[in-house]
């Protein structure tokens, strides 16, 4: 989702700190198992309590909002929703040297939406559309306006404008810059004009649970909040191609700016973590980030394609 504002922020997280955690503020639950998941993210840690439930930790300060934020909305989301988010069990305090508050929730059966776990892609498509315009459709009277607690998902990609600036000039020579800024500078320039509406903020392949081939439940609405929903359609470049992107494009709706700015979100996104990787040394190395690249690099050559078709 977004970068951590320092990595070693999980370092302090660990099985033994959640236990007592648990221990001191929920003791009923004190006997139960804690172990850390599958796979996790940079923002917040997360261990599966027992059978039925999960912990949620924030790494940094900057994503604590998050956490209050999905305990006071997904409540009022849920309801509206086509398949279930994560319910809200408890809400933990800062206790046994851990600075910040934390969550409990539910725990949600399903994989993690991988491709070979979908066996008819297209029409997962068209369910994560349906899941983005319902989500869309719900009132967004009170709810938060996009700033930092959404890292600026739901505002303009103009707030990135410096940094993607500066990135297209570090990769000069690696990518086609000329073209990608031309992307950008329609993505800066497709202003949003539509009355605020709710996003997700994230939605992408790890924060969808299939089973069976099927969407089953969507999680992490960390970069949540009201505004413009072009963010959300950024899966149709990191998730999707040929006709499960058409089938996505045509269930979603969504006008020609708002494309023009999920273009602008998306290049932004792949351009960065490349940079990274090129700076580290990987974007030439053997390893899983040398495979990391290659996916920037194709994510970036599928906006750039999109944009000329759209020309």
């Amino acid at each position: 989702m977004t970068s951590p504002p320092h990595a070693d922020g999980r370092a302090g997280i660990d099985a033994a700190l959640v236990r007592r955690l648990i221990a001191s503020q929920f003791p009923q639950w004190s006997r139960l198992s804690v172990v850390p998941v599958e796979v996790d993210g940079w923002d917040n840690r997360t261990y599966r309590l027992g059978e039925t439930m999960t912990v949620r930790l924030p790494t940094d300060e900057a994503y604590v909002p998050a956490i209050a934020k999905e305990d006071r909305w997904l409540p009022v989301l849920a309801p509206s929703l086509p398949v279930p988010v994560p319910p809200i069990v408890g809400r933990g305090e800062p206790g046994e040297g851990y600075p910040f508050a934390w969550s409990i929730r539910g725990w949600l059966d399903g994989d993690l939406a991988r491709p070979e776990r979908i066996d008819d892609m297209p029409r997962f498509a068209e369910s994560v559309a349906g899941f983005v315009r319902a989500l869309q459709s719900i009132d967004a009277t009170g709810g938060p306006p996009a700033g930092a607690h959404s890292f600026y998902r739901g505002a303009s990609p103009a707030y990135y404008d410096g940094e993607t600036r500066r990135t297209l000039a570090a990769l000069a020579g690696r990518i086609d810059t000329d073209r990608a800024a031309g992307v950008w500078d329609a993505a800066v320039q497709a202003t949003w004009r539509g009355a605020p509406v709710w996003f997700h903020g994230d939605i992408a392949a790890n924060n969808l649970l299939v089973k069976d081939g099927r969407l089953t439940a969507v999680i992490d609405f960390g970069t949540s909040g009201v505004g413009d929903p072009a963010c959300d359609l950024v899966i149709a470049w990191t998730m999707f191609s040929g006709d499960s992107r058409e089938a996505f494009r045509r269930a979603v709706g969504q006008d020609d700016p708002a494309w023009a700015r999920a273009r602008g979100w998306a290049l932004w996104k792949a351009l960065i973590c490349l940079a990274r990787d090129i700076d580290t040394g990987s974007d030439t190395d053997t390893d899983i980030d040398a495979g990391q690249a290659a996916v920037h690099r194709r994510v970036i050559d599928d906006v750039l394609a999109d944009h000329d078709h759209s020309a």
